[in-house]
Order: structure tokens, then sequence, then C-alpha cells
């Protein structure tokens, strides 16, 4: 292995405040009770982390629907058979609610064999009946549908689990299936995810069905949810290179005294040895001696060299009686509760969403995974809160690229995405942030702290309130969204934008190894140009302040972070969160003002720690690989540069200078004469 050493590219300290297990006289906890608001609303989404409740927030929501509301039916679907225990019976009403959530077994399609014919009879069958609950897999529910049309659903309510596997793409049935009802307009459809935005940059829904949601959207944060919490306090994000096979040295990332979910590479990927029985071995090996398979459970017993014996589970082995043993094992109710039923996890497809281990203080992964969706599933697998679990971190292997390997560019590539994910986690981790425009009206909002000197006037203010884990921060020059719709996708949707901006490869590729680069180039066209993509219906002011209020929270983030992170990066300042960065970077500068901020690089941060934790020659080969294949201003850049000095001219009463001193000014004049060498030679006809 390099030298390369895990630096966490994030750490984020929460106040354990105990609020989000805390339930209200009806047995909800907040985010359900959030939820349960909304309960009218026929389209609900329900944006909300692993191991929020999501589950028990539809019981709630389902049952109303179902003696309140007149509907006849509910049909929960979720991706996987064994997501569906989550929503097996609860006794509600020992807790405070009116009703008890009931399945009648033979309903439970992901355990039940379905009668008459298979489990899409089933689905016939139950609509025909008057039990009122069937739980069902997503590929169950399509063929459903197939067969009965969509108006067999009609006046049912449809719970779609994992909501982000739906897609708009032509090829997604489940996304086609769901358009039909929406189009039909008689199913109520309640959609939860915790991630809500595809690893493939692919719209979840088409933007007209999008729209039903806008009024039953909920949101409840990672923030609120881990500030909340009792016993976790602090999660650790980071990316650790390597050269050779990770199996050699997996140590030097995993701590055997922490309860841990190894998810190995898949076997198409670069990282894997294609030999995956060998490498769990390999790992088995380093970790000590082995004693033999535990009868009962049919975990590998390992002895440690101080004599700890650690239990782990293989979930990789493809021998249907040994893996269906170690699983059941894994799911016994009456060992959830029990820290030492097992120490490590090893896992191949496994064990990622709805995959319930509350004890997992480590989620490390060898290889990129699929999608920045699957990465944020699997971190959700460590988040759960536990007596005594005060960390947890999540840890992602990357094969350190070599130029004289023929798979450089995945290499790279899998590096860029790795990065992406991680900066995407820590917007997700962080407050919630509400910007205002600085101007003579503003003042101070009730509920936020503004710190020890208290609000001042005569400058931009950044105040925070502890309760809601949100922040209010004045930006002078900030532009406001005028619609309605901007101002939702400011309030609800900055996350699914950055997503968007930090999966772009031009945009990361640059950031990170354009030495030239001027950011505006990144913060203003780049940013610019996806918002357009995006949300083309919007007027050109409003996808501005998209623009602008996107760029504020992914460089305010990385500013904090810096901070938080200390001046060698290497370990978080002791009881210096997030928050803390915020503030200080704001009052470190005179005031915040929009250029300032778009003059930031939010890829410059992100830079630094891989110049830690990569090898300089890896480095070195990899800026080399990149700046080799930079293209010049393509038409369509230089025609938005051009219309972006148009706005400079009428905003500065000249047009931008070719010679001037500010690279941004200078770029836009070369994009202007760009753009009119390119007319001239008839590109735009």
């Amino acid at each position: 292995m390099t030298s390369g050493k895990q630096v966490p590219s994030v750490s984020v300290t929460y106040a354990q405040n105990g609020k989000s297990a805390k339930a209200n006289a009806l047995g909800m906890r907040p985010m359900q009770e959030r939820a349960y608001e909304k309960r009218g609303e026929q389209y609900l989404l329900i944006k909300s982390p692993p191991a929020s409740g999501k589950s028990r927030a539809l019981m709630f929501i389902a049952l109303d629907k179902l003696t309140n509301q007149g509907l006849k039916q509910a049909i929960i679907v979720v991706p996987e058979k064994s997501i569906g225990a989550s929503f097996a019976d609860e006794p509600l009403a020992k807790y405070g609610f009116w009703a008890d959530w009931v399945v009648v077994p033979k309903w439970n399609l992901c355990n039940a064999p379905g009668e008459d014919g298979g489990k899409v009879n089933s689905v016939g069958a139950f609509l025909e009946s008057a039990d009122k609950v069937l739980v069902c897999t997503h590929a169950t529910f399509r063929f459903a549908l197939d067969k009965f049309g969509p108006s067999a659903f009609d006046n049912r309510v449809i719970a779609v689990d994992e909501f982000h596997h739906v897609s708009a793409d032509a090829d997604s049935k489940l996304g086609q299936h769901l358009g039909q009802l929406i189009a039909r307009g008689s199913a109520h459809i309640v959609a939860m995810t915790g991630s809500y935005f595809r690893g493939d940059a692919v719209p979840v829904l088409l933007p007209d069905d999008e729209a039903k949601f806008r009024d039953g959207t909920v949101t409840y944060t990672y923030y609120e949810q881990l500030n909340g919490y009792e016993y976790l306090k602090q999660l650790d994000i980071g990316y650790f290179f390597y050269s050779g096979s990770y199996a050699d040295d997996i140590l030097n990332v995993l701590d055997p005294a922490e309860k841990t979910i190894i998810h190995i590479p898949s076997v198409n990927s670069r990282e894997s040895t294609k030999d995956k029985i060998r490498e769990v071995e390999h790992i088995i090996e380093a970790l000590g001696d082995w004693l033999g398979t535990d009868p009962a459970t049919g975990f590998q017993l390992v002895e440690r060299p101080d004599g700890k014996v650690l239990r782990i589970a293989d979930l990789v082995d493809d021998d249907p009686n040994k893996r269906d043993r170690v699983s059941a094992a894994l799911k016994d109710p009456s060992q959830k509760n029990n820290r030492d039923h097992v120490d490590i996890i090893i896992a191949l497809g496994m064990a990622k969403e709805g995959f319930d281990w509350i004890w997992c203080e480590h989620a490390l992964t060898v290889g990129y995974r699929s999608s920045l969706t699957e990465i944020v599933q699997i971190i959700g697998r460590a988040t759960r809160d536990a007596p005594g679990k005060t960390r947890a971190r999540f840890s992602n292997l990357i094969a350190e690229p070599d130029a004289s390997d023929e798979a450089v560019t995945e290499a790279i590539n899998d590096t860029l995405k790795a990065i992406a994910a991680s900066l995407l986690m820590e917007q997700v981790l962080a407050p919630r942030f509400n910007f205002t425009p600085k101007n003579p009206q503003s003042g101070p909002i009730e509920g936020f702290d503004y710190g020890d000197t208290g609000y001042a006037p005569d400058k931009t203010n950044v105040g925070f309130n502890e309760d809601t884990g949100q922040f209010h921060i004045e930006i002078k020059g900030l532009a406001e969204p005028a619609s309605k719709e901007a101002g939702r996708i400011v309030r609800e949707d900055l996350n699914e934008v950055i997503a968007a901006f930090v999966q772009d490869k031009t945009a990361i590729e640059r950031g990170l190894f354009d030495e030239e680069l001027v950011p505006e180039e990144l913060t203003v066209a780049r940013m610019g140009k996806i918002i357009k993509d995006k949300y083309p219906d919007l007027t050109d002011e409003d996808q501005e302040a998209v623009r602008q209020h996107a760029v504020a929270a992914l460089n305010l983030t990385q500013k904090a972070k810096q901070i938080a992170l200390g001046d060698d990066g290497d370990e978080p300042s002791r009881n210096t969160a997030l928050i803390d960065g915020v503030r200080k970077f704001a009052m470190d500068v005179r005031e915040l003002d929009i250029d300032l901020i778009d003059r930031i690089n939010p890829f410059g941060e992100a830079y630094s720690i891989l110049a830690k934790t990569m090898s300089e020659e890896s480095l070195k080969q990899v800026a080399a690989a990149i700046s080799a294949k930079r293209t010049n201003l393509t038409p369509d850049e230089a025609k938005d540069l051009a219309v972006r000095a148009v706005k400079f001219k009428k905003e500065r009463g000249r047009l931008p200078s070719i010679s001037s001193s500010d690279p941004w000014e200078k770029h836009l004049a070369e994009g202007a004469a760009a753009f009119v060498r390119y007319k001239d030679e008839g590109r735009y006809e």
C-alpha cells in the first residue's frame, strides 16, 4: 500500500440533544409528526435520512388515508424482499396512536410464496379482497400494473419505498408506471427516500409529474436527524488510496475494535481480484487466527492476537445454505439489541439500503460504487444511534490511478466520483442554509443566535438556530427568487442542484487540476448552464437566483470545512464543527458578497485533501492525463459567455476588456470574441 494515510474529508460534530428519538402523544418522532401533518395531500414525498423512521411515518399516513380519507387499500412497494420486514405488524396503539398496523401474512409478498399461480396473481386477489394492506417488491408491482392496468389501482394508496430507484428515463418501467398512475389521477402516492437524486443524473420524475408533489414534500435533514440523537456525536467521511491488492493491507483502515460493515468490490470492478471468496479469506487471515464456524449462526470465529474472538458474518459466499443461515442470524429479532452478537459483516451486494444494524460504527467500502445514491445508502448503515456509540465513520478505499495501466481513465473517473460523493455528503450533512440579501431593511430573524456580539445592522451577519439546524446568512448583492417554483428550489432542492454540479465531469476536472482556472468559469458559467438545463422553465432572473444560492451553499460549506479541519487538514480542530467554521469565515472577510463567493473554487479544499491522501507521483499523472484532453471553448460555452458579456455591459456601461487584470472579465471578453468568430464561421446555423 502506498504512503496514503486516511484523512477525513469531512468531520461533523453534533449536539446530541435527544430530540429525534422523542415521541409525541401519538407515538410519533419529529420527522413522523412533520410527515403526518401533510397526510391530506394526494402526492406525498418524504425526503429523510436512513433510520429516521420513514416506514413508521408511512404507517401513520396510510392508516389515516384508509380510515378517514376513504381510500380502499394500501400497497407498499419495496426494492427488495428483505426491506419488506420494515413494514411488518406494529402495535402503534401501545404508543398512543388510534390504530395498530396489521399486515395479513399472506399479503406480505416479500415473505409469502404467493397464491393462485404466483405473486402477481396474488396482487389481483388482494385487489378483490376486503383486506387493507399489501407489501410487495418493485418488480411484483410493475408486473401487476402491466397485467391489471392502472385503473385496478384507483382509489388506493401506493407507497414507494427507496423512491430514488424510480427514474424518468424511458427504460425505467417503475417510472413509467408511476407516470400512468399520476396521469390517471385517482391513486394517492407516498414516495419515500433517503437520497432524492440518482447517481446517473437522470431525473427521478418528469417535471410535470414532479410538480404534483410540490405541496406534499416533507424534508427532514441529516443534520436534524443526527443533531437530535442521544449517543452518536461525530461522523467522519474520508477516502483512502492504495496500490497493489486492497486485501494485503486493509488493516491500515480497518480497526477490528469497531463494529464494521465491509463492502468488498464488485467482481467487475478494477479493485476486484476476480476471486471474491479468496478476498474474504484474505481479510479474515489478516484479522487473526480462524477458529472455525459458529454452528448456530454460521459466523466465522477469528481470534485476535490480544485473545479477543471476533464474530464475522460472511454474506459473500454463494452457497445458499451457508448464506441464508448467516443472513437469518443477522435478522434474529432477539439479538437486535445485543452489541456482541456480531463484530464484522463482509458483504458484496447485500447489507445496503434498508439493512438495520444499529451497532455499526464503520462502513468500509472498497472501490467506487455504482452511484452517489448507493454511497448515501451505505453511509446510512453507520448513522444509527445506539448506546455507547459516540462516533461513526465511512471510508472509501480506492485504487490509485497508475499511468501504465490500461484502465487509467477508469481509475481517474472513480477517483473523481469518490471526491464528488464526498463533496455531496458534506452538503447533505451540513445544517440548512437560508440566504437573504443584505440591504438597509435587513434585520435579525427570531430564534437565530448571531454570535457573542449579536446582530450588527451595519454588516453582513450569520445567525444559527440550534433547534431547527438552520443558518440565516446575509449576502450583499444576492439575487432573490421571484417565482414560487424558484423559491421552492432554493428551499428544498439545493442539494439536488449541487449533486448535478459535483457530478459534472468538466467542472470537477477543471476545479481540481486546471492551474489557470478562473473560479467564475465554474461557479458562474458551468453552474449557470447546469441550472438552465435542469430548470429550463425558470426565467433568466430566477435561474441566476438559484445559481447564486447553490454556489453560496457549496462554497460556504467548503470554506467552513477548511477551517474545521484546521491548518494541517489532518484532524478536525477540537470541538470545532461546521457551524463555527461558517461563522468564522463570514467574520474573517470584511463582508460577504456574492462576487466574493463566486470567486472561490468549489473544489479547492477537496484538492488539498487529495494531495494529502494520494501519492505525489499519482497526483501528477492524474493532472497530466486530465490536462492533455482539455479543449478550447465550445460554441455553446462561447454563446453563454457572450450573453454574460452583454449583461456585464448593461451593468457597467462598457464591454468586458480582453486586457483586464480581472481574470473573469478577461474570460468574458475571450468568450464574446470566440462567439463572434464561431458565428462568422457559420457554427450556429
